[in-house]
């Protein structure tokens, strides 16, 4: 997963030597966490009977192959899924596989939970219990991505407000230019001179939909799909609950969500020597 970003300084009306923070400013404001997510495996302690843990063990191993045999990024990923399998099986796979740091939620059927092992999901919903490995879980991506340009423009704006107007305007424009696979354009409201009522304006323009994910890797980082194709509200929080970095994102996920190449790689060690301990434990 991605660490802490540096905050991206924005357009602002007053440009000219002085009239910027200089980056060091910027850091000094940020009330950063300081705990940062390191792995730690599940805790399990294989009571399920033994029929049952056998089975999860061999299906630990089958996913092992699987990521082995498939690198990272390849369309389709790694993808089990768990409905042969019987409950406590399903069960004991869960405890194995532990909880990791993100978790998605949507309006419809289906939610996701990234396990212990960075890059390896649990996806539910009707009809759908799988297991995937990959940097976001697919279906859900596609969900996202599915949003479609509002018809309507932008209610006609009050008076006082400062920003909000041309900000939803450049972000509705990126919107209906962008494609999936575009470097990320970010906008960070937190080094704007905006008002609560340009933001309360602007939040309800953008308007939301039923699909949030919450990455717990450093604070908390509260990602929310906006109304409007591509476009990602992005919110990070110290241990405090204090929203310290408020931006937005047009991208087709938020890269803080996403488990990277380096993650897949050690999520292979880590499970391979999770599985040998547990061998050892059995």
């Amino acid at each position: 997963m991605m660490t802490f970003p540096i905050p991206v300084v924005a357009y602002t009306p007053n440009i000219g030597p002085g009239s910027q923070p200089l980056e060091d400013e910027i850091l000094a404001t940020l009330e950063v966490p300081s705990d940062v997510h390191t792995f730690r495996p599940p805790l399990a302690e294989l009571n399920a009977p033994p029929e049952v843990v056998v089975a999860a063990m061999d299906f630990l191993r089958q996913l092992l192959v699987g990521l082995r045999a498939t690198p990272f990024g390849t369309s389709p990923p790694v993808r089990f899924s768990l409905l042969q399998c019987a409950p406590a099986v399903r069960a004991e796979i869960n405890e194995l596989l532990g909880e990791g740091e993100v978790s998605v939620l949507t309006g419809g059927d289906r939610c996701a939970q990234e396990t212990a092992f960075t890059g390896i999901w649990r996806i539910r919903g009707e009809g759908v219990d799988d297991v995937e490995a990959s940097a976001f879980p697919t279906a859900l991506r596609d969900l996202a991505l599915a949003r479609a340009l509002p018809f309507a423009a932008a209610a006609e704006p009050p008076p006082e407000l400062m920003n909000a107007p041309a900000l939803y305007h450049e972000i509705r424009s990126l919107s209906a230019q962008w494609s999936p696979a575009q470097r990320s354009h970010v906008i960070n409201l937190s080094l704007l001179p905006a008002t609560p009522d340009d933001l309360a304006w602007l939040d309800e323009q953008l308007g939301r939909i039923s699909f949030s994910i919450l990455s717990r890797g450093f604070g908390n980082c509260r990602i929310t799909a906006t109304a409007l194709p591509y476009v990602w509200w992005v919110q990070y929080f110290n241990n405090m609950e204090k929203l310290i970095l408020n931006s937005i994102e047009i991208v087709d996920v938020p890269a803080v969500a996403l488990a990277a190449v380096e993650d897949y790689e050690e999520t292979v060690i880590r499970l391979a020597e999770w599985i040998e301990s547990l061998e050892g434990a059995v």
